[in-house]
């Protein structure tokens, strides 16, 4: 019985109606940016397995050391209890964040990063004694799928069933350099009317949102009036974080910095599952008090954990090698070059980039999970290229290390499917 046969009986997947489509591609080894199935097929990763293993699947660099780390100490409690992975992750990874960040808070995935986020800044004004039950954040952001990443997220197709349970939370569009006067206006009316205790935002890309992209200067002056208001700013960099922007951080394109930051996805370079929630000191001293109730009451059983540690850290290392950022720019390059070449043609609407992140979208409407763009996923894996449209956007996220020629065959892959919408 084949993997695929066996994964049936028991299986449930992630943002799947298995009625509809009750097949899964069963990998069976994976390398730099090649998955293989186990019927022997290749394809190419080219989202890097949702944006995570960002230097390539399996890199020796990194595997060789978490190979290490576990004969030393695989896993201790976090509460009570620390460890030199933890310690020197810290230390590494404080130099790269933007300078205003302090504390490191060590979660478990992306959803949680941003559950930590929305904590801090609620509790934030709680234990100064204030009831601040509002949040902000943008139109048709997402943030995960735990209740609070849900509540500050806007796309209805993950949270439709659940919105009824959902957060006190405000929207107001992404700006786009036209709007800014009115997405002012908007926050002044609801700092009116709400008590506000943070703004909730993905900086410059929205990844779900089929990586829809706005404009910093708009960005800017929404930080600038949270800052003057009070409003803790939480940047949930799950998606942009570790140079997909062609910075470190998307936030590093702002001259605002947040005062909490969300990190998960490249983090750990695809290897183990870990997440970060960082803030400012003048976040963390809100908290620092003689009156334990004034603690952040937050756990996870695998917070911290040294083998996730570990990877982290390797990561960070390969991310400020030359070698690294060189790839980095090549890929930016790269990309700009084919957006030259498919801008003008006349099956795509429209097309952006940032950093590594390139994205069309195709002159035709389809839902996101359609026959339409589950005609296009097919295409692609076929002609042995892992691609996930969103709707009718096809998106670009490939690992730093993918090749001239293998990017190359990515762009010819999507060309030849527009023959096809």
């Amino acid at each position: 019985m084949t993997l695929k046969e066996r994964d049936k009986k028991h299986l449930w997947h992630p943002l799947t109606q298995h009625k509809l489509h009750p097949e899964a591609i069963a990998i069976t080894k994976a390398k730099g940016c090649v998955l293989t199935d186990e019927d022997g097929k290749e394809y190419l990763d080219a989202i890097a397995s949702w944006y995570t293993c960002m230097y390539g699947h399996c890199n020796e660099y990194i595997t060789n050391r978490v190979s290490a780390q576990m004969q030393q100490l695989d896993q201790v409690v976090f509460s009570g209890f620390t460890h030199e992975p933890a310690v020197k992750l810290s230390e590494a990874l404080i130099q790269v964040l933007p300078k205003n960040q302090n504390k490191l808070f060590f979660n478990d995935n992306g959803s949680t990063s941003v559950e930590i986020g929305i904590k801090m800044a609620l509790q934030f004004h709680f234990n100064q004694g204030k009831t601040c039950n509002t949040l902000i954040a943008f139109e048709d952001g997402f943030h995960g799928d735990t209740f609070g990443a849900m509540s500050v997220s806007g796309l209805s197709v993950y949270n439709g069933p659940f919105e009824e349970f959902f957060l006190n939370v405000k929207r107001i569009p992404t700006p786009n350099g036209t709007n800014h006067d009115t997405i002012i206006n908007s926050l002044r009316n609801i700092i009116k009317n709400h008590k506000v205790a943070g703004f909730v935002y993905e900086p410059l890309v929205q990844g779900a949102a089929a990586m829809k992209m706005h404009d910093g200067e708009g960005l800017e002056l929404i930080l600038k009036f949270c800052k003057e208001n009070n409003i803790v700013t939480v940047a949930d960099e799950v998606m942009t974080g570790f140079g997909k922007t062609g910075k470190h951080f998307a936030s590093d394109y702002m001259e605002i910095k947040p005062d909490i930051m969300c990190l998960s996805k490249a983090l750990t370079a695809g290897l183990l599952p870990m997440a970060i929630t960082s803030c400012s000191q003048g976040v963390y001293d809100a908290f620092y008090s003689d009156d334990i109730g004034k603690g952040l009451f937050h756990g996870h059983t695998y917070s911290a954990n040294p083998l996730a540690c570990t990877a982290a850290l390797a990561g960070l290392e390969l991310l400020q090698s030359e070698d690294m950022q060189k790839n980095i720019k090549r890929i930016t390059a790269s990309h700009e070059a084919f957006n030259l070449r498919i801008k003008q043609h006349p099956k795509v609407k429209s097309t952006r980039q940032r950093g590594v992140i390139f994205a069309l979208d195709l002159n035709t409407e389809m839902s996101r999970y359609g026959n339409l763009r589950d005609k296009l996923f097919q295409f692609f894996m076929e002609q042995g290229v892992f691609l996930r449209p969103l709707g009718n956007t096809i998106y670009i996220q490939a690992p730093y290390v993918i090749s001239n020629a293998q990017l190359e065959k990515v762009y010819q892959t999507i060309e030849e499917a527009l023959s096809i919408v």
